[in-house]
């Protein structure tokens, strides 16, 4: 026991305001983040209503720390050649960071920077610039 307890004063918390509910045999390690702490890794969602939506997606792709979860629904109603514009401009982009972008059902992209892989799966669809890959889009 005498190494255990060495190794627990070692991690002991000094009082610093803490209330003691969690008592003596528990050691705090890590506190919960604080709202104006930066994150190592931001997971964002972003509807595309309209082509010029896309451009806040890239800002945030090209800081490197976003992971982009993108709803293609609003813009693939309304109007189809506006998305496949929009889809190019995202492949375009995530090609150029070397990251990795896969739709996920049919309203979603997911677009990530180059530290991020997406697993494939039978509901994970590769996005092409080509137009077989808008008019699977379309089904």
């Amino acid at each position: 026991m005498g190494a255990f307890s060495k190794f627990k004063d070692i991690f002991k918390k000094e009082d610093d305001g803490f209330d003691g509910e969690m008592g003596e045999d528990y050691v705090e390690l890590a506190g919960p983040m604080e709202r104006g702490s930066k994150a190592r890794v931001i997971v964002r969602p972003f509807v595309i209503e309209d082509f010029t939506d896309v451009k806040p997606v890239l800002d945030c792709l090209r800081e490197g720390v976003t992971i982009a979860l993108v709803n293609i629904r609003p813009l693939k109603e309304r109007d189809i050649v506006e998305l496949k514009r929009a889809v190019s401009k995202l492949k375009k982009t995530c090609d150029a960071i070397s990251g990795d972008i896969a739709g996920f059902g049919e309203d979603w992209i997911v677009v990530t920077p180059p530290f991020a892989q997406i697993y494939r799966t039978g509901q994970t669809e590769d996005i092409r610039e080509s137009a077989s890959a808008s008019a699977s889009m379309q089904d």
